[in-house]
């Protein structure tokens, strides 16, 4: 339970300094559709998970069921692609030191999370293995 939100306030912290040190929205197109891109994903595995299956922490509720429709027929965490996709244009629009520093910790936080998740989904939800071996985690055809 700790270690679960301890990954959840380094992932807020982390996403609160890259909104706090620039712009939230880059004035470059290509970089803006991808910030959308990020945002539009969010919403897709939120909407093919449904709010009651959603827990913040990477703690498998009691009623929790295994999801594999939508963005999860691809990867099994849509939801910490969409944050690394939307903050990543931000990062690369106004990139500073502190700024690069900040995504990477959120990079490797929200690694450690899934990996972490994933053994709790492995005991908890029957078939997971199985979805495990049929989709990616986090980038279509690479990992």
């Amino acid at each position: 339970m700790f270690l679960s939100f301890l990954f959840v306030m380094i992932q807020f912290a982390m996403l609160g300094m890259i909104a706090l040190t620039g712009p939230l929205f880059p004035n470059d197109p290509v970089l803006l559709a991808l910030e959308f891109l990020g945002l539009g994903l969010g919403l897709w595995a939120i909407a093919s998970m449904r709010l009651g299956n959603f827990n913040i922490t990477p703690d498998v509720k009691e009623t929790g069921q295994l999801v594999t429709a939508g963005p999860y027929a691809l990867i099994r965490h849509p939801m910490y692609a969409a944050l690394l996709l939307t903050t990543l244009p931000l990062v690369v629009h106004t990139p500073t030191g502190l700024r690069v520093l900040v995504w990477l910790v959120l990079l490797v936080d929200l690694v450690l999370k899934l990996n972490y998740e994933e053994g709790l989904l492995r005991e908890a939800l029957p078939g997971y293995a199985d979805y495990q071996r049929e989709s990616y985690r986090l980038v279509p055809f690479l990992y």
